[in-house]
């Protein structure tokens, strides 16, 4: 039987379910897998691979790492390896037109939305910020303009209201890798064909900040909850009191009924059961914090160590 021809590009874990995917599957050949090149890593900032890297060396999968792919070096090494599809997962650089010229079919990108919805960087955290009842993953072919390509498979997901971007991360990197297979099996069975997007619908989210951590305690209790598990684990969201910063990682709604005369930020109520915050409409009760001491921590453990003299206001 003869195999499909695929050239991975991919750097992140959550490129690594696509890749193992396709390498165990007896009918694709993954002909090389390129990721970015070895960065500095840990508090000792020494060099480490990617995950794509790691998992490849793995499957037995040969590795290049170039810092820049669209040199003449990159496209004759790519071309002469004749493939028939790429399969792109957050790979990390652009791909030039002569080098998406050379797949003898297509070469496909997998991206963490419901195209043309959250093109760009961060369609995750997007999902999670917005309240979006559903989310998903698209394939498409890839074209020069960032995430515009026409569209082969989509498949949606509900988005839990208490789902961290860690969480949904990970559910839509399983469900990428099982869409790039049905992907490619229908393109060679004649039954997946490209759609156009429709970019007049298109949307786009850029990289996330540190900054874009802070929490606004003047928005509804929902929609701070919403902030709080889109910025799990990165940038994490955070809050000062009384001049000193808190990591938040987990709050949920409470039913709590409040002062109509607190201001949001006003912590209300804290005990063994979480600290309760009032917010623009509602009120949030966290339950897991990260305070100066930098572990993470429930609510009982952190009040142990950490007494809060009430009325207090988170700023």
């Amino acid at each position: 039987m003869k195999k499909t021809r695929i050239v991975f590009m991919g750097t992140p874990e959550f490129s690594v379910p696509a890749l193992e995917a396709l390498a165990k599957d007896p009918g694709f050949d993954i002909l090389l897998a390129v990721t970015q090149p070895d960065r500095p890593k840990g508090r000792g900032k020494k060099l480490g691979p990617s995950p794509v890297k790691q998992a490849a060396l793995n499957l037995g999968i040969e590795v290049y790492q170039p810092e820049k792919i669209n040199t003449p070096e990159g496209i004759s090494l790519i071309s002469g390896l004749k493939p028939d599809y790429f399969v792109v997962v957050a790979f990390g650089q652009i791909l030039s037109r002569q080098m998406l010229d050379i797949p003898q079919k297509y070469p496909i990108n997998i991206h963490a939305s419901l195209l043309p919805k959250y093109r760009g960087a961060s369609p995750i955290q997007a999902a999670i910020l917005n309240m979006d009842e559903h989310t998903g993953v698209t394939t498409m072919v890839m074209a020069e303009k960032m995430d515009a390509g026409d569209i082969l498979l989509m498949d949606r997901t509900p988005v839990d209201p208490e789902e961290t971007a860690s969480m949904l991360h990970d559910r839509l990197s399983l469900m990428g890798a099982d869409l790039i297979i049905k992907t490619i099996r229908g393109i060679e069975h004649n039954q997946v064909t490209p759609v156009p997007q429709d970019h007049s619908n298109a949307t786009y989210v850029t990289m996330l900040k540190k900054s874009d951590g802070r929490i606004n305690w003047n928005g509804s209790a929902r929609s701070v909850c919403a902030h709080i598990n889109a910025m799990t684990p990165w940038p994490g969201a955070f809050t000062e009191l009384c001049g000193k910063r808190l990591k938040i990682f987990k709050a949920v709604l409470s039913s709590l009924s409040i002062p109509s005369s607190a201001l949001p930020g006003t912590i209300v109520c804290c005990n063994d059961k979480g600290l309760f915050v009032a917010a623009g409409n509602g009120v949030v009760q966290v339950l897991e914090l990260m305070g100066s001491s930098g572990k993470r921590l429930d609510a009982a453990a952190f009040l142990c160590g950490n007494k809060i003299d009430l009325p207090a206001c988170f700023k």
